[in-house]
C-alpha cells in the first residue's frame, strides 16, 4: 500500500495528477476539500474558499495542525489499497504523514499566469476570482507562521517530488511516470 499526499500552488495540476493516478494507477481519492465541504455544510456555511479557511483552520485549531489530513489517512489506511490525500496545505500534516512508512508527498506549481488561466477554465464555485484576488489568495495560503494556518510554501520544500507544470498534460504525466518508475 502506498499513500501519496499531494500540495502545491492553486491551479498547479494537483486535480490532473490525482486524476491521473486515479485512472492508470488505481488509487483511492481523499479529498481535504470534500472534507471541508461536508464541515462547512454540517456548519450551514456558504461553500467557498474563504469558508474552507475558516473551517480548516478551526478544526486545526482545536484538534491539531495535522488533525484533517490525520483522519483522511486513517480512512486510506483502513481502506487498505494505494491513495492519494489532496490537499497537504501545513508543515504539520506533513510531518504527523511522513510518520507512517507508505506515505510520499507530491508537490506541483507552474506559472501564475497559467494557473489563473487554468482556474478560471476550471470555473469550480471557488474559482470565480479576479487575479488580483487570486494572487491574495495564494499569497494569504503560502507562508502562514502560525501552525494551525496553511503554509503551502513550506509543504512544497518538504515535498518528497515537485513537478513543473506548466506544460501540457502529457508533459506532467510524464514527469509523474518518472517518479513512478523510480
Amino acid at each position: 500500500m502506498k499513500i501519496i499526499g499531494i500540495t502545491g500552488t492553486l491551479g498547479a495540476g494537483k486535480g490532473t495528477i490525482v486524476d491521473y493516478l486515479i485512472q492508470h494507477y488505481g488509487y483511492k481519492h481523499y479529498s481535504v476539500r470534500g472534507y471541508l465541504t461536508e464541515e462547512a455544510e454540517r456548519r450551514g456555511m456558504e461553500i467557498n474558499r474563504d469558508t474552507f479557511v475558516v473551517v480548516a483552520n478551526d478544526l486545526r485549531e482545536k484538534y491539531g495542525p495535522s488533525y484533517i489530513t490525520d483522519e483522511l489517512y486513517k480512512q486510506a489506511e483502513a481502506a487498505g489499497v494505494n491513495a492519494i490525500i489532496e490537499s497537504v496545505r501545513t508543515p504539520g500534516e506533513v510531518e504527523s504523514l511522513r510518520k507512517n512508512e507508505h506515505f510520499l508527498l507530491f508537490a506541483v506549481d507552474a506559472d501564475p499566469k497559467v494557473r489563473y488561466d487554468r482556474v478560471v477554465l476550471r470555473n469550480s464555485e471557488t474559482d470565480h476570482v479576479s487575479y488580483e484576488t487570486f494572487i491574495e489568495n495564494e499569497q494569504r495560503e503560502m507562508s502562514s507562521t502560525d501552525p494551525a494556518h496553511q503554509n503551502v510554501g513550506r509543504c512544497m520544500e518538504m515535498a518528497d517530488y515537485v513537478f513543473h507544470n506548466d506544460g501540457d498534460f502529457d508533459d506532467l504525466y510524464r514527469q509523474v511516470e518518472e517518479v513512478l518508475g523510480k
